[in-house]
């Protein structure tokens, strides 16, 4: 399967709750007035697209419809996806330009980090790549474990303390290493912790300096993974990682298994963060690189016309996230 159609399948959920519902309401008028434009910022809004965007949405969807003298509201999905596609704007790629390029990963428990960073060992080192990962997220001895599995089934170097240790060290031998072992990539994991916002600043901020004393010359890299199935609770966590740390980059895990994918748009709008990685499933090589003209393709391709009635199984779909 190739890039686009993996993205095409992993927006399924999303494409059949969100762009139907509002091809629906889009179906039920035969002239565009308020009453259009509020049905169509509600659908948005109920179906994770956030409060904000989906009310800048409209906002420049009645300027276009009113500088066109637009009177057909067939055109208008057309217009929406014009506007999506403008307001994603131009993609920033991971910047892997230095070596050892540092990627620190930062995130909450269960949001897929772990996998996140073997995935990425993987497709690093299918590139020819030599990859060393930091297990900085010495709080857990589950996550230490666990990205032992992934550098060993990859063939990525794992450097590791015992559970309990200072991840500031970890980082440190972790950089020493990668400059002694000559490599290209290293991955620092992190604790994902947000109960206590100034330790988790603290600690971030310590091993921030020591990557940036002992690697000055490297390129760094912070992203934060997220869930996409957690809808706005993930740009909520986006929003609270962002005052403790200068992030470069989103992750977005689980696209794939969520009708919630329209905080792809609130992210970048609300945020003004790059969403750099997506998962579109479960394989290993199914972290993929954002491409916002891809996804906007795959998310409005086809609209079309459907069916007026209600799309219970479309409505039901989060169940299976929760």
């Amino acid at each position: 399967m190739g890039v686009f159609s993996k993205i095409k399948a992993g927006l399924k959920k999303t494409k059949d709750s969100m762009v139907k519902k509002m091809q629906r309401v889009v179906n039920s008028f035969t002239k565009i007035d308020e009453e259009l434009f509020e049905q169509l910022e509600e659908t948005m809004i109920m179906s994770d697209m956030g409060v904000e965007t989906s009310v800048e949405i409209c906002a420049q969807l009645r300027k276009v419809i009113k500088e066109r003298g637009i009177k057909d509201p067939s055109v208008i999905m057309e217009l929406i996806q014009e506007i999506v596609a403008d307001m994603m704007g131009e993609d920033i790629q991971l910047n892997l330009s230095s070596k050892p390029a540092v990627i620190m990963v930062i995130g909450v428990n269960g949001a897929g980090k772990t996998t996140t960073i073997g995935k990425m060992c993987h497709q690093f080192i299918n590139e020819g790549k030599k990859v060393v990962v930091a297990a900085a997220d010495t709080f857990r001895a589950a996550a230490i474990d666990q990205l032992q599995v992934w550098t060993e089934r990859s063939g990525a170097d794992i450097i590791k303390h015992e559970e309990g240790s200072d991840p500031a060290s970890v980082v440190f031998d972790a950089v020493s290493a990668a400059k002694a072992r000559n490599a290209d990539v290293l991955i620092c994991d992190t604790a994902g912790r947000l109960h206590n916002k100034k330790n988790l600043m603290d600690e971030l901020a310590k091993m921030n300096r020591i990557i940036d004393r002992e690697a000055a010359e490297s390129s760094k890299e912070i992203l934060l993974v997220l869930d996409a199935t957690t809808g706005q609770n993930a740009v909520n966590q986006a929003r609270l990682f962002k005052e403790v740390a200068p992030i470069t980059g989103i992750v977005l895990t689980k696209l794939d298994g969520t009708a919630k994918g329209g905080i792809v748009i609130s992210i970048k709008n609300e945020l003004d963060i790059p969403v750099k990685l997506i998962g579109v499933g479960e394989k290993i090589d199914d972290l993929q690189p954002f491409d916002s003209r891809d996804f906007v393709r795959a998310l409005f391709e086809n609209a079309g016309t459907v069916d007026n009635k209600n799309n219970d199984e479309a409505d039901d779909e989060e169940t299976d996230d929760e």
